[in-house]
């Protein structure tokens, strides 16, 4: 049994730089235990690479270490080897015997008393409760070598349970005392075990014990690149680096780079890895079969051309693909058609990769055919493909994989508007992605959780994530996040009446190069653009950029996207022409799911039918467009439909439920407010949103300031009246 009382001890915990980049800041958390004091010491040892994530953080603090070997090498003898029991019981393996091992061996527990009176650990009916993780690997790294491999042997022998084998086995190998054959093909064979049944760390642990007791080095370095994967798969992103620079696989380097590094380098490397496996065999593989292996790294290859949104690399990939014969993954050879302009080739492929989206299937294969429902405008079957992802890889032990499918399940809420909901879901997204080391998903996610800001009318929110993410995507090369952010800052700028601002951020989504632009974001946002052309009354590129986009839409007949491409019509149209666009743009709305974008269809056509005089059908569509908006907890798009109605003389209710706390506070100042009141400081309300202590004293500023109220005291009590 893992168990450890709570690792914070002593009554004042160091803080960590706030300079840190939040990804190596959650990352060293997570390797400290949440012990603050061992955070600390692990950052300031850290190097220039690691404290920009560029290389895998050390495993332990080690002077804290120092200290707390001292204090177990304080106890007595048998005192110490009835903590090694239970410490080689739980670290680095949970294996769950100590209480059989005792009963076993009929040993004498009262000197357990003495730990307890220590304040090191206390036994319960359970087990042994260390005070925190540290203490307990002090407990078993004092321990001379023969007195380790002694409670190791013994706890394999009372692990004879159903299911319990492979803990057996790491037991048996962790007592050896030099290289065995024997003893490593048990230790893979049960990796392999551990591995169907999903516990990837477990498998990790004993695929890295075989390659210690591996003979050959050629067997080692493949052994070591197999728990380089398990470690990966099970969210040890660090553990995982640390292995793969033991070995000389450039497939799971490549796979590393893809979420931790530049995108341009994790492209070269596992198009590289591809076509070594296709052509050569698997070589220090990690799979023994070479094909397969090189349609995953392909589909992996396609990530990274889609993070960067380099049209040469997609052609790239795809003559690869064709070189070697391999049906490249759906979403590949629709990019590569969409960003050439062969719009009926894009739309037949994406379809093919949309439609395997059944159930129980690869999680990546989900996310390609959630990524191609997008691209075709299908938010319906985006999100259950998603969804599907994220649930086929908890199902196999494959966290790693959830925040990824998080990533492209956020565009399907957004237009589906439902930016409230999902931004608590995308917040716990980006919160796994840092722990697991996926930095470059973060930053795609920063991304998402700017635009679910924007369209709530948090401006303090979407300018910070938006930059956030920029600032990382430029220097990755991702031009995905960074084009997302952008489309954040214009949409902003759009709902507020800067259209002018809106319409050059819109119009440099169409920069290219990595890390800048990406034509997939570009044409989402091709509606937006037209918008803020028109009001700015430079409709020339606008135009342009209108006829392409229809053609996109007539191509793949997707409702939402003719709709939209309707009500651009209507915006580049006047009179009774343009109110015939709108109508049928809300007709075309009414077969999509894009419900947001329907409401700012009304909102436009309300405003056409006002300065042409129809007054009472004006009424009626901006009300309809009021009280989606307000639904959707859009204020500022709200704020647009009411002055509409005021300039029509028609009486504006106040906002919906004015009396209520809800109504009152943006979406992330009620999220504020309530942990505020829950007693949190500002410092910790900003590491549990992921946003600067800066911004969480302006969000209670304003907070105070619509409320009407001066003091904490004051928003508890009120906070306990709603």
């Amino acid at each position: 049994m893992v168990t450890s009382a709570n690792p914070v001890r002593g009554p004042a915990q160091p803080e960590l730089d706030p300079s840190l980049p939040e990804g190596v800041r959650v990352r060293i958390l997570r390797t400290a235990h949440g012990d603050r004091r061992a955070a600390a010491e692990l950052a300031s040892a850290l190097t220039e690479r690691q404290l920009t994530g560029v290389d895998p953080l050390p495993a332990q603090p080690p002077v804290l270490l120092r200290a707390y070997r001292q204090e177990v090498r304080a106890l007595p003898d048998t005192t110490r080897r009835l903590l090694l029991l239970a410490a080689a019981d739980q670290y680095p393996v949970d294996t769950h015997a100590f209480l059989r091992a005792v009963t076993a061996t009929r040993l004498d527990t009262r000197p357990l008393v003495t730990a307890e009176v220590a304040g090191v650990a206390h036994a319960t009916a359970g087990g042994i409760v260390f005070r925190d993780p540290w203490t307990r690997i002090a407990a078993y790294e004092t321990a001379s070598v023969t007195d380790r491999r002694a409670v190791h042997l013994l706890l394999a022998r009372v692990l004879r349970g159903e299911g319990e084998s492979p803990r057996r086995s790491w037991h048996r190998g962790a007592a050896a005392l030099g290289p065995s054959r024997r003893l490593a093909a048990e230790l893979r064979a049960a990796a392999h075990t551990a591995r169907t049944t999903g516990d990837h760390a477990l498998a990790c642990a004993l695929v890295e014990r075989a390659a210690a007791l591996s003979p050959e080095p050629s067997e080692r370095a493949r052994l070591l690149a197999r728990a380089a994967a398990d470690a990966w798969r099970s969210g040890d992103a660090d553990r995982a680096r640390r292995l793969v620079a033991a070995t000389d696989d450039d497939a799971l380097g490549g796979l590393l780079a893809l979420r931790a590094g530049n995108a341009t380098d994790a492209f070269d490397a596992l198009l590289t890895a591809a076509v070594r496996y296709a052509e050569d065999g698997p070589g220090p593989a990690r799979t023994d079969h070479p094909q397969h292996a090189a349609v995953h790294l392909l589909a992996r290859a396609t990530e990274a051309a889609i993070y960067t949104g380099d049209l040469r690399r997609c052609r790239e990939a795809a003559a690869v693909a064709d070189r070697l014969g391999i049906v490249p993954p759906g979403t590949l050879g629709g990019l590569a058609a969409a960003f050439e302009g062969r719009y009926d080739d894009a739309r037949d492929l994406l379809k093919a990769a949309a439609g395997r989206c059944g159930p129980g299937g690869d999680p990546t294969l989900l996310i390609h055919s959630g990524i191609a429902a997008l691209m075709l405008g299908d938010h319906t079957a985006a999100a259950t493909a998603t969804v599907r992802a994220a649930a086929s890889a908890r199902a196999g032990g494959d966290g790693v994989t959830v925040p990824q499918a998080m990533e492209f399940r956020a565009y399907a809420d957004f237009w589906t508007g439902r930016p409230r909901a999902a931004e608590a879901a995308t917040l716990e997204a980006l919160r796994q992605a840092y722990t697991t080391g996926q930095d470059n998903g973060a930053c795609h996610l920063q991304a998402a959780l700017a635009m679910f800001a924007a369209v709530t009318g948090d401006e303090d929110v979407c300018r910070e994530r938006a930059e956030a993410a920029r600032s990382y995507a430029l220097a990755r090369g991702l031009g995905l996040p960074a084009a997302l952010a952008l489309f954040a800052l214009a949409f902003l700028d759009l709902s507020t009446g800067r259209f002018a601002a809106s319409a050059a951020r819109l119009r440099a989504l169409a920069g290219f190069g990595p890390g800048h632009g990406h034509r997939a974001i570009r044409h989402i946002a091709t509606p937006h653009y037209v918008e803020a052309a028109v009001r700015t009354g430079d409709t020339r590129v606008a135009r342009a950029a209108h006829a392409d986009y229809d053609h996109w839409a007539r191509t793949v007949r997707s409702p939402d996207d003719l709709a939209l491409s309707a009500r651009c019509r209507a915006l580049l149209a006047s009179g009774a022409e343009a109110v015939e666009h709108y109508r049928t743009a809300l007709d075309l709305h009414a077969s999509g799911t894009r419900d947001f974008e329907r409401a700012r269809t009304e909102l436009l056509f309300g405003g056409a039918l006002r300065r042409l005089r129809h007054r009472t059908e004006a009424r009626d569509r901006l009300h309809s467009a009021l009280e989606a908006f307000e639904h959707f907890g859009s204020p500022q798009c709200a704020a647009a439909a009411r002055i509409e109605l005021r300039v029509l003389g028609e009486p504006v209710s106040p906002v919906r439920g004015a009396d209520d706390l809800v109504a009152r506070l943006t979406a992330q100042q009620l999220m504020v407010a309530r942990m505020a009141a829950d007693g949190a400081t500002n410092r910790e309300i900003a590491a549990r949103l992921l946003l600067s202590p800066r911004t969480i004293d302006h969000h209670l500023r304003g907070v105070f300031a619509r409320l009407g109220i001066r003091s904490r005291i004051e928003l508890v009590r009120l906070l306990g009246e709603g």
